[in-house]
């Protein structure tokens, strides 16, 4: 029987000479300085085309790189996915987008869209959102409202105002007697709508008033609120309170009865909970009270949970993901374990397991979650990386199984704040975890695997434009690769040599240390033949 398999994802850290304020390089780490120096080590793609992503200039992010990690293959994914049904026009030859349009035409509704605004291409692509707004006019719709939540965390962070000018340009080219959109709302992502794996449900509530009911602080323009509250509070783009655009103390685009909502994001895990909201609203949702529920066709870009059919209605079939890892594992009946805090712990769990909410099999697969902490991460930079190591520690000692799972949140959610010194605390506190696992293994001779899943921490600052300019905070992933390195593995063991190696060759390289043959599906393994 071959030794168990332990792996570590040390979520944002990337792996790159480069220094635009490089938290991972400054950081004090000699365990990870150990790992790709002393054993056997590489680096591997995390962005890109190796990720299934448009093209090698588009970030890497945790989604799309935990669904490579567990199912060691290549999908198109996100905007990809998008692009491509834009481009062919598929999207618009769905029944949901048929759908929505009759159910507008029929009511005399509007047709809202609602998304983060900007062209980071991790959650969403200004775009998709034009493209929707075009085909509307084209097909006769008259009223478009635009709810927009800003984003600068997947772009420079305070750059909102582009994308709110590049829409209002739009509006401003197809307004006529037969037309009108206009955006009718926002706020920073980080503060309302946005929530992810039910870690502040009051985010979605706020959203929902300012989105549905109108109901927050009027401006006469998304640039006058934008302008006002960085004038006011220093705000950045991703905390920006709401806002409701109004005229004459009436807001332009309240949701209402006989509207259709469309989610333009195409990433699935902060759209579940405003998902759940407007789906489930006559269907017992308690999480908190909607005061209106209007009846509207609501849709999503994608369908962002599988397993729970969230949404309904959706414009663009996600990818459909075959034999991944964990349904390998079960078929050997191999006992698994994965654990992270709430902010990642569904990816450790669903968008590893293929974008799928459920098990594959309740006894051979354990899971925990640690709860996450409701506060800002640069304030507590070290998170829950302690008791995550814990539940991993505890459940390498119980010898119960024979792969096991991690991920450590800190080099991204730190990352994205854009605070540094918060950060290099951040990668310490992970680096410092990582040698009560190494002693873990060492002790119990399981083989440990250290990798991340995208970039983020590796480059803190924007590229100063002219010398002698303060650099600004940068709060997006980063195209730097990642680190990839195997610690007490089996004698003799070896890494290939090259560089087109990525995420998606890290399941074949589990499984053939666990003593299988991968699924000729996968990509080949990182390391040379164990026989």
């Amino acid at each position: 029987m071959s030794k168990p398999v332990v792996l570590v994802v040390m979520d944002g850290v990337g792996w790159t000479d480069k220094d635009n304020g490089n938290a991972v390089k400054h950081a004090y780490k000699p365990q990870i300085e150990e790992l790709m120096t002393k054993w056997p080590h590489q680096v591997i793609k995390a962005s890109g085309l190796a990720v299934g992503l448009p093209s090698d200039e588009d970030m890497g992010n945790s989604e799309v790189g935990h669904n490579a990690l567990g199912c060691g293959q290549i999908y198109s994914q996100g905007a990809k996915l998008v692009n491509e049904s834009i481009e062919s026009g598929k999207i618009f030859e769905s029944k949901t987008w048929k759908d929505a349009v009759a159910y507008v035409k029929a009511h005399n509704g509007k047709m809202n869209f609602l998304g983060l605004l900007s062209d980071g291409n991790v959650h969403s692509n200004i775009a998709h959102l034009i493209a929707l707004i075009k085909e509307c006019k084209k097909e006769g719709v008259n009223e478009v409202r635009v709810h927009a939540l800003l984003d600068g965390r997947d772009v420079p962070e305070t750059s909102a105002l582009k994308y709110v000018d590049q829409l209002e340009q739009v509006f401003q080219e197809l307004n006529d007697g037969t037309f009108h959109g206009c955006i009718a709302s926002g706020g920073g992502r980080m503060v309302i709508t946005m929530d992810r794996y039910e870690a502040d449900w009051s985010m979605v509530e706020k959203g929902w008033h300012i989105h549905v009911m109108g109901d927050g602080r009027q401006f006469a323009s998304a640039k006058e609120a934008i302008e006002t509250y960085r004038r006011e509070g220093n705000y950045t783009d991703q905390f920006l309170p709401g806002f409701v655009i109004a005229k004459d103390g009436k807001p332009v685009g309240t949701i209402d009865d006989g509207d259709a909502v469309i989610l333009y994001n195409f990433r699935g895990d902060r759209a579940v909970e405003i998902s759940k909201a407007f789906d489930y609203m006559d269907k017992d949702f308690n999480k908190f009270d909607e005061v209106k529920k209007p009846k509207v066709y609501y849709a999503g870009m994608l369908q962002y949970d599988g397993d729970l059919h969230l949404p309904d209605h959706f414009l663009v079939e996600p990818p459909h993901i075959e034999h991944t890892m964990s349904e390998f594992l079960v078929k050997k009946k191999v006992s698994s374990f994965a654990c992270s805090e709430t902010q990642k712990f569904g990816h450790v769990t669903y968008f590893w397991n293929g974008n799928r909410s459920e098990k594959f099999d309740d006894t051979l697969e354990t899971w925990v979650e640690i709860p996450s902490d409701v506060i800002p991460f640069e304030k507590k930079p070290w998170m829950k990386a302690t008791e995550i190591t814990d539940a991993m520690v505890e459940a390498i000692e119980s010898g119960k199984y024979q792969f096991l799972r991690c991920n450590y949140p800190n080099g991204d959610m730190v990352g994205h704040t854009g605070n540094y010194e918060a950060t290099l605390i951040g990668v310490e506190t992970v680096d410092l975890m990582l040698r009560r696992l190494m002693d873990a293994c060492r002790k119990a001779d399981c083989t440990l695997m250290v990798t991340a899943d995208h970039g983020n921490s590796d480059e803190m600052y924007e590229k100063v434009k002219n010398p002698g300019d303060a650099p600004k905070p940068k709060t997006s992933h980063s195209l730097a690769p990642v680190p990839f390195a195997i610690y007490n593995g089996p004698e003799g063991l070896k890494m290939k040599e090259g560089s087109g190696f990525g995420l998606s060759n890290v399941a074949a390289t589990v499984v053939e240390l666990l003593g299988f043959e991968k699924p000729a599906e996968w990509n080949e393994a990182i390391i040379e033949d164990l026989k």
